[in-house]
């Protein structure tokens, strides 16, 4: 069991909260929780500095080898041998061939998606980077380790291959049913109370996300119009059902104070949902930006048009870290990956780039960064015309403060021979990659560009210590660090 350091907070936030962030062997989940991380870093930055992180989440589980796909003709041979009829067809890849500024190592090479051509011209332009092979990792595995039966000195994720759980352990580090995610509880400890300064902080276009949710640290949610609008005491609202003799009664209602404590709580949320409603319609103004984002049913660029507006209205909000959170479903393709897949790619590449093009109207793409996340990745075999759920993944970072142009990490072999050979150690089964990079270093090379100190990391990221600058025996370096942020 592990606990984040009480050394490294105050013993009052501590005790308090001490049940909540106890691990049982499970991984950090992936930064998409670093909301309230940055508020500590924020507290003494100047009074002009922002950064925002967008977390794109692919909900499914995305298939990484077509998205991601082996271009240099030895792998795509093994690659398309082993992926039969839903491989594509290499003619194809050219155009989004990825050329990075530092060739990868045995002439591998790598092209998108077809249909991800927008994303391809932003890698070419170095505003994006590749994170290859990160998944849910307790400490360094192998293979064989992986297979053991010695889960106490080889701990696994819990529940792997399960939708529910992995995306519930990515945004919380607990399977399904957690209600408090690692990014509130850490925004819980390093808030102190300031409770009025975090309202902004975490916000949602995509409906309710654990990552978000903590004590202090609140998750605030919008829809792709705006802010939700309590009606009946809003404002904004001149009558209820045509009476204004009712809408006044209801606002009455709403403000009185109650001897019952539940009551009395419930005016304060509702006051506080009113008070906030109208904060975020002041601060999102018209819908006017300089980029017009895709339409056409694309709805991930409809929320992420909405973080461009709130984000362009930050000086209103009062705030200096924010995490965003969007997403976008459709990825369990157990069927017509071959038919499915494409258009759900170029919705997110045509999405990302729109708001990284506006970010740059902004003048803020060096502050704000945009990733992508996923329950997993699949398996690289086929089923027949589909995937099936499998555990790391290749991932991109998108934004003006990314090292782009570059691949992060180590590129897994396809195989040993052009089939899954048994004695290839980097697959798990049917070509389910087991990831070279957890999702603690992600996590923290996210953190410190976000502004959390290095010397607060291992507090924050209890898993960390086992990916500490080191080489473990399979010859995989484990870097704190993954060195795709300046």
């Amino acid at each position: 069991m592990h606990l984040i350091d009480p050394a490294r907070h105050t013993r009052r936030a501590f005790l308090r909260r001490s049940g909540q962030l106890a691990m049982a062997g499970t991984a950090l989940p992936f930064a998409l929780n670093l909301a309230a991380m940055g508020e500590a870093a924020a507290q003494a930055a100047p009074s002009d500095d922002y950064k925002a992180l967008v977390c794109v989440f692919l909900f499914g589980g995305n298939d990484y080898a077509n998205t991601l796909v082996n271009f240099d003709n030895d792998s795509y041979s093994k690659y398309s041998t082993i992926r039969g009829g839903i491989a594509l067809p290499y003619a194809g890849l050219a155009a989004t061939e990825l050329k990075p500024t530092v060739a990868l190592p045995n002439g591998r090479k790598y092209a998108l998606n077809p249909a991800m051509g927008g994303l391809a011209t932003l890698f070419d332009q170095g505003k994006m980077a590749v994170q290859l092979n990160v998944g849910p990792l307790v400490k360094p595995l192998t293979r064989a380790q992986f297979n053991s039966t010695n889960r106490r000195d080889f701990p696994i994720p819990p529940k792997l291959f399960s939708h529910n759980d992995q995306q519930s352990i990515w945004q919380s580090s607990s399977p399904e049913g957690s209600t408090i995610g690692w990014g509130g509880n850490l925004g819980d400890l390093m808030l102190g109370g300031q409770r009025a300064a975090s309202l902004f902080t975490c916000i949602s276009v995509a409906g309710n996300a654990v990552f978000l949710s903590g004590d202090e640290a609140l998750q605030y949610q919008v829809g792709t119009g705006g802010a939700v609008r309590i009606n009946s005491v809003s404002p904004a609202t001149g009558s209820v059902y045509g009476s204004s003799a009712v809408k006044a009664a209801m606002q009455q209602l709403a403000q009185q104070g109650r001897s019952h404590t539940l009551e009395n709580e419930y005016n304060k949320v509702t006051l506080r949902a009113v008070a906030a409603e109208g904060k975020i319609t002041a601060a999102i103004q018209s819908d006017d930006l300089e980029i017009v984002f895709p339409t056409n049913g694309n709805n991930l660029a409809a929320q992420l048009k909405m973080v461009a507006r709130l984000i362009r209205g930050r000086a209103s909000l009062g705030v200096k870290r924010q995490v965003f959170f969007v997403s976008m479903g459709g990825y369990d393709l157990h069927d017509d990956l071959d038919t499915k897949q494409g258009p759900l790619m170029q919705r997110l590449s045509d999405a990302m780039v729109a708001f990284q093009q506006q970010m740059e109207k902004l003048q803020i793409a060096d502050k704000v960064t945009a990733f992508t996340a996923s329950d997993f990745g699949r398996t690289l075999s086929s089923n027949g015309n589909g995937s099936d759920h499998g555990w790391g993944s290749h991932h991109f970072v998108v934004g003006g403060a990314v090292k782009g142009k570059g691949f992060y990490g180590t590129p897994p072999p396809v195989s040993v021979g052009n089939t899954l050979a048994d004695d290839d150690q980097w697959h798990v089964g049917q070509g389910r990659l087991l990831p070279t990079t957890s999702v603690d270093q992600y996590a923290a090379t996210l953190a410190k560009w976000f502004g959390v100190p290095d010397s607060d990391l291992d507090g924050i990221l209890p898993n960390l210590k086992n990916f500490n600058n080191i080489t473990a025996p399979s010859g995989i370096s484990y870097p704190r660090d993954m060195g795709f942020m300046t």
